[in-house]
């Protein structure tokens, strides 16, 4: 079973709630995702590509990322998603952003994480991730709504200054 903290709307923890995956978040509460882009310093960004039994399976995902275990906060939630789905230390990790769901009562903050690492040394995750690639800038911006994963992730994309 895996807890989570609650959240109201303004990214102040709620003391004495803890909410429980896969049950209903309740009205007015949110629970914390973190997502990093993974930037390389030669420029190129990092997508890997979801396991073919998740949903949105084949797909291609610009991040890392999931949901914080209970005690852990945006920053920690980050480095520890990078380093299991891509077996990147985080180096250089920012926060970029902010974005609230309603629809599943979700807090997305996203990181990106400037790197050096050997392009070759991506770890893929057993039964999250089959595929990785690196790809430009011009690329990764072009991709369409049948490569990316979700609509969220187009607009991440879209507003990249990096």
């Amino acid at each position: 079973m895996e807890l989570w903290d609650a959240y109201n709307r303004n990214f102040e923890k709620l003391e004495g709630v803890t909410l429980i995956r896969g049950e209903k978040v309740p009205e007015g509460v949110y629970h914390l995702v973190s997502e990093v882009i993974v930037k390389h310093t030669d420029g190129e960004y990092l997508l890997m590509q979801r396991d073919s039994r998740k949903h949105f399976g084949g797909m291609w995902e610009a991040t890392a990322g999931g949901s914080a275990v209970q005690g852990e906060d945006s920053l920690a939630c980050a480095i520890r998603e990078l380093r299991e789905e891509t077996g990147i230390q985080a180096e250089d990790i920012v926060e970029v952003g902010r974005v609230i769901r309603e629809d599943n009562r979700t807090i997305y903050v996203e990181f990106i994480c400037m790197t050096n690492c050997d392009k070759n040394s991506v770890v893929l995750q057993e039964g999250e991730t089959s595929d990785y690639k690196w790809v430009t800038r011009d690329k990764l911006i072009s991709m369409k709504k049948d490569e990316l994963v979700t609509e969220r992730m187009l607009r991440f994309v879209d507003e990249l200054k990096y």
